[in-house]
C-alpha cells in the first residue's frame, strides 16, 4: 500500500523548484519575420532617398534637409519614369490612347509619385525625424506638387481626374447609389422591397 502514498516530485505550476528551471531550455532565437511587401518598399524608398542626399554637392545629412531636397528628389526621379506625359505642342496632347509614338518624356505616374511621399514620410518618422508636425514629407508644397503633377497628367492624357467617391443617398423607398470613376461614372437605382 505504501505505492498510494507516493510523493510528486513535480512541484505543482505556482511553486516552481530550482530543479524544474533545469528542465527548461531557452527558446533558440527565432529568425526575423520577413518584411511585408510594404515595409520592403518603405526601405527601399528611404535608402534610396538618404542616397540621393548623399550624392548631393556638398552631401547632406538627414537633420539638414527640408521638403525643397523633397521636391528636387521628385523631380530627379522623373528620368526613371515610364508614363509618356504629352507637351502642350505635342499632336497627342489631350488624347487618352494616341495612335503613334512621338517625342514627350516619360515621367513618373502621380499615383507612384503620391505612394512614394507616403512611404517616406512614415519611414522618416521612424528613423527619428522628429514630429510630424515638421515633416517635410508632409509639407503643404509637397502636397501642392502632387496636385499639380496629378492635373498636369490628367490633361495631357485628356482623361479628366476624378476622386473616387461612393455615396448613398436614401429617397423615400429607393436607394440611390452614385460611384465617380476615373473614366466614368454611373449611377444606380435599386428598388427596396
Amino acid at each position: 500500500m505504501s505505492s498510494d502514498h507516493r510523493i510528486s516530485t513535480k512541484d505543482p505550476p505556482e511553486h516552481p523548484s530550482s530543479s524544474s528551471n533545469h528542465q527548461k531550455q531557452p527558446l533558440p532565437p527565432q529568425p526575423p519575420q520577413p518584411l511585408s511587401r510594404y515595409e520592403s518598399q518603405k526601405r527601399r524608398d528611404w535608402n534610396t532617398f538618404i542616397q540621393y542626399l548623399k550624392s548631393q554637392n556638398p552631401p547632406l545629412m538627414m537633420s539638414q534637409f527640408d521638403y525643397t531636397h523633397v521636391l528636387s528628389f521628385l523631380r530627379y526621379l522623373d528620368q526613371f519614369g515610364k508614363t509618356k506625359v504629352h507637351q502642350q505642342a505635342c499632336v497627342f496632347f489631350g488624347q487618352p490612347d494616341p495612335p503613334g509614338g512621338c517625342t514627350c518624356p516619360l515621367k513618373q505616374a502621380w499615383g507612384s509619385l503620391d505612394a512614394l511621399i507616403g512611404r517616406l514620410r512614415a519611414a522618416y518618422e521612424e528613423h527619428g525625424g522628429g514630429s510630424p508636425d515638421t515633416n517635410p514629407f508632409a509639407n503643404g508644397s509637397i502636397r501642392v506638387h502632387l496636385r499639380e503633377v496629378r492635373e498636369s497628367q490628367a490633361k495631357a492624357r485628356g482623361i479628366p481626374y476624378r476622386k473616387k467617391k461612393r455615396r448613398k443617398i436614401k429617397n423615400d423607398a429607393r436607394v440611390v447609389v452614385t460611384k465617380d470613376v476615373a473614366n466614368s461614372s454611373s449611377t444606380h437605382n435599386q428598388s427596396s422591397t
